[in-house]
């Protein structure tokens, strides 16, 4: 007797779960559908858009005359790209290293304006009146507008265009902080090298008249070092190199037999002048021998191998030029240690017309 009730109950479970199944199918259509109107609309939105770059949810509820700007997947995949942020990320821990500031990944570290004071505060020797940790967005932006306006204040006078604001950095674009990060390590002279043309395409989405236009553009990243520096006053090698560049192995033939003329004495030649004096090895005993004394081998070294040692090297060869009465040279030590042909002309150029005389 007691069984009989049960056919009935099933009845009532199978009910429920059918009612409970087409409850799940009918929110799962409406899904479908919303995903396939929105699919639709970004289509309808965005025609040009470059092949395996996303529409954000956000980008569709864009202002009118709205603009943003997306790094494309392609550039981000940049053998030279990715170099260029290894070299940044590394060039950001070695400054910070005192405050244990450890960067990994630049859009997510730099964008709450944290790591930019420290940096700035470190490279410049200034303390900025901000809150040291703040979680809120108008905090943190309230932060980048202080860190921000003290850099752009002291770069542009230098010729450099602004190309970040506090609305690109907080809202993690990639480009505009490396443009942040590349003009900072370039006018503070950081001891890094950084990769020479490295451009990035970025996707640009506008909203006009209720439709998202795109386009790609090309930024260029970096340039030549020299370029970027922007300090250097042009000079008789600037014309030689645009305008004669014919006339440079004359140039570099008449130096080549200056500075052997000194190291033949220590039986050593020089072949290849942008690349023989780039340790700095070299200029120290060009130096001993042009001024008649004997450097000491424990001020520098003597098989350097890091890129920081041949710099100390080159570093302490100017030292001792200015200890012989010679002006401060115009290149950085990073600048001829990088092999810039120009730097390093500048150099010994300088040391010919002082020391042409010498036996």
């Amino acid at each position: 007797m007691s069984a009989t009730p049960q056919p009935a109950k099933m009845k009532k479970d199978e009910s429920f779960l059918g009612k409970l199944g087409g409850t799940l199918v009918r929110k799962k259509k409406s899904k479908e559908v919303s995903d396939l109107h929105e699919e639709g609309k970004n289509a309808i939105n965005a025609p040009m858009l470059p092949t395996g770059t996303e529409i954000h949810p956000e980008d569709t509820l864009m202002e009118e005359n709205a603009e943003r700007i997306m790094l494309d997947p392609t550039s981000r995949e940049n053998l030279k790209f990715k170099d260029l942020l290894k070299v940044l990320i590394d060039w950001i821990n070695s400054e910070l290293e005192e405050d244990r500031i450890i960067v990994k990944d630049l859009e997510e570290d730099c964008y709450d304006g944290q790591v930019l004071q420290k940096l700035f505060e470190k490279l410049s020797g200034r303390k900025l009146n901000v809150a040291e940790v703040t979680q809120s967005e108008i905090g943190q932006k309230q932060k980048l507008q202080t860190v921000l306006e003290s850099v752009n204040e002291m770069l542009r006078p230098h010729g450099w265009t602004i190309e970040w604001n506090v609305d690109s950095i907080h809202s993690k674009n990639l480009v505009a902080i490396v443009y942040l990060l590349v003009a900072m390590a370039m006018h503070f002279q950081a001891p890094i090298r950084l990769p020479e043309h490295v451009s990035a395409q970025v996707v640009v989405v506008k909203k006009r008249e209720g439709i998202l236009q795109t386009a790609l553009v090309t930024k260029e990243l970096t340039s030549t070092t020299e370029m970027m520096m922007g300090r250097f006053e042009r000079d008789a090698f600037d014309t030689l190199l645009d305008h004669a560049p014919d006339k440079l192995n004359v140039v570099k033939t008449s130096l080549i037999t200056f500075v052997n003329k000194h190291l033949n004495k220590l039986n050593l030649e020089v072949t290849e002048l942008e690349s023989q004096f780039a340790d700095g090895v070299y200029l120290i005993l060009l130096m001993g021998l042009l001024e008649d004394y004997f450097v000491p081998l424990f001020n520098f070294f003597l098989t350097p191998e890091s890129f920081e040692q041949k710099v100390h090297n080159v570093a302490f060869a100017f030292e001792l030029m200015q200890d012989g009465g010679l002006k401060k040279p115009k290149a950085r030590p990073e600048d001829v240690v990088n092999l810039n042909l120009k730097s390093t002309l500048r150099v010994l150029y300088n040391l010919f017309t002082n020391y042409k005389n010498s036996e």
